[in-house]
């Protein structure tokens, strides 16, 4: 067994435990916590696989947004759990049934290569001056380049549309002009008037 099988096997076993944490744990933050441990353990697996450019997306994008940004909302809502442990039983026949399909689709995935008429060949090992990302980003920016500016095309439309969607003007809202603020005058604000001196009887 080499070092890397070895560490594989630890990493492996680590994401197991987290991921089943994640749906034990009776504390919501203690299950955000351990989604945070399963990212940074897949993300070290993908590093193993020679994939890097994956590995620190999901640490970025997952760990340093999506899930600390779940971990605070979670933290500072007031969360009922008898509340949210009262559909349990309702829901338990359904979630089972899909419990068992994700695990006979693993198994299979599995053994398909114990009884696939030929194997599948490794790929071979690119050496250690191999860039991951650099490949990547060479194949994205060549051969995929209009699907990639599509899909960037289409996500900005995406975010335009749901600002167009949930910015609404209302009468009593009260809001800024920077523009107007910075062409006021003296006489627009301040008024001189002369008044007629009052004597006292």
């Amino acid at each position: 067994m080499t070092i890397e099988l070895l560490v594989f096997y630890v990493f492996a076993a680590l994401l197991a435990f987290a991921g089943l944490r994640v749906i034990t744990a009776r504390n919501p933050v203690h299950a955000a916590l351990f989604l945070v441990l399963a990212f940074f353990t897949a993300a070290a697996i993908w590093m193993l696989l020679r994939a890097e450019f994956l590995a620190i997306a999901l640490v970025l994008v997952y760990v340093g947004a999506v899930m600390v940004l779940f971990l605070f909302v979670v933290m500072m809502l007031d969360i009922n759990l008898d509340r949210l442990r009262e559909g349990f039983w309702r829901y338990l026949p359904l979630g089972a049934a899909v419990g068992v399909l994700v695990v006979f689709e693993m198994a299979l995935v599995v053994v398909a290569k114990y009884y696939a008429s030929g194997t599948l060949p490794m790929p071979a090992d690119p050496g250690p001056g191999y860039s991951n990302t650099k490949a990547l980003g060479r194949l994205l920016y060549t051969d995929y380049v209009y699907p990639f500016e599509l899909a960037a095309v289409l996500l900005l439309v995406a975010i335009v549309a749901a600002i167009a969607l949930t910015m609404r003007r209302r009468k009593d809202t009260k809001y800024q002009d920077p523009a107007r603020q910075a062409a006021v005058k003296r006489r627009d604000r301040v008024r001189l008037v002369s008044m007629p001196a009052e004597k006292k009887e």
